[in-house]
């Protein structure tokens, strides 16, 4: 009887590990088979690197290099914000925070995970924005920076979560042989814990990053969503999902519009797909 019920309980997980992979193929080809719709009428290349997202213009101008551009400036300064913040809070909660503050401090960190987007966004839209138009001497605080800070806050707590969880498992008698060799805390954490844990931090950055990438909601509210050549992060910026968001219930269901929306869904695809992918890579990384 345990043999029969250790046999249903393998091939259900077998079935929902099979399910999921089938899932994402077949959202995979849907978007394929919509987005390459586009191309019929649109060369991939005008496409990937026009300079102007005018849809609804006569003929319509579907260029998405601005939206791209706006893309990687807005996750590339919230990178430069949450990468050492997170990986130092992750450092301090791991190996000098004291045992009873460690779990509260965890804890605290993986509850912030779990503040919707939107909510974010309109704490954002509140306080941040007007900080930045003032601070700055703005016409407005709807810009990339305001994007990236935000979208770094929301980064964090992956970060910190895996980083931390990487450098727990490191063998203790790695620190303790360092210590023993005369080493200082500080030296043996950064000399000998930080790069045995290499790999676990890249994963956390890289799952981090594919985190910003595919925000939505605190972005679309946030960043301006001017579909223009960004030249400063002190500008209002469009990204790939804010598009999406914004535009797919005006779009005309098989208009070159429509079609476009889906192209620019195979674009976010591939790049999520990549830094998972990375992330992974690094995960299992053979030292």
């Amino acid at each position: 009887m345990r043999k029969i019920k250790e046999l249903i309980l393998e091939k259900l997980i077998f079935i929902c590990g099979i399910a999921s992979i089938f899932f994402v193929v077949l959202i995979f080809l849907f978007l394929l088979k919509e987005g390459f719709a586009l191309f019929k009428t649109v060369l991939p290349a005008d496409f990937l690197f026009g300079r102007k997202w005018y849809p609804i213009s006569e003929p319509a101008q579907l260029g998405i290099l601005p939206l791209i551009l706006g893309s990687l400036l807005v996750t590339f300064g919230a990178a430069l914000i949450s990468i050492p913040i997170g990986v130092a809070s992750a450092i301090y909660i791991a190996e000098v925070a004291p045992a009873k503050s460690k779990e509260i401090l965890k804890a605290g960190i993986e509850l912030l995970a779990a503040i919707p987007s939107v909510v974010l966004g309109f704490i954002g839209m509140v306080t941040l924005v007007p900080w930045v138009k003032k601070l700055f001497h703005l016409p407005t605080g709807l810009t990339a920076l305001s994007g990236s800070i935000m979208l770094a806050f929301m980064a964090m707590p992956t970060i910190v979560s895996i980083a931390e969880d990487a450098l727990y498992s490191v063998p203790k008698t790695y620190k303790e042989g360092a210590l023993a060799l005369g080493a200082t805390h500080w030296q043996a954490i950064w000399r000998v814990m930080l790069p045995a844990a290499s790999s676990g931090i890249l994963a956390a950055v890289m799952l981090g990053i594919g985190r910003v990438i595919g925000e939505t909601m605190a972005v679309m509210m946030i960043t301006g969503n001017a579909a223009v050549m960004p030249t400063s992060i002190l500008q209002p910026v469009r990204t790939l999902t804010a598009t999406i968001a914004a535009e797919m219930g005006e779009a005309v269901v098989g208009s070159e519009h429509y079609f476009a929306l889906f192209a620019i869904g195979i674009v976010l695809f591939v790049i999520s797909f990549a830094v998972n992918v990375g992330a992974d890579l690094f995960l299992h990384k053979k030292r």
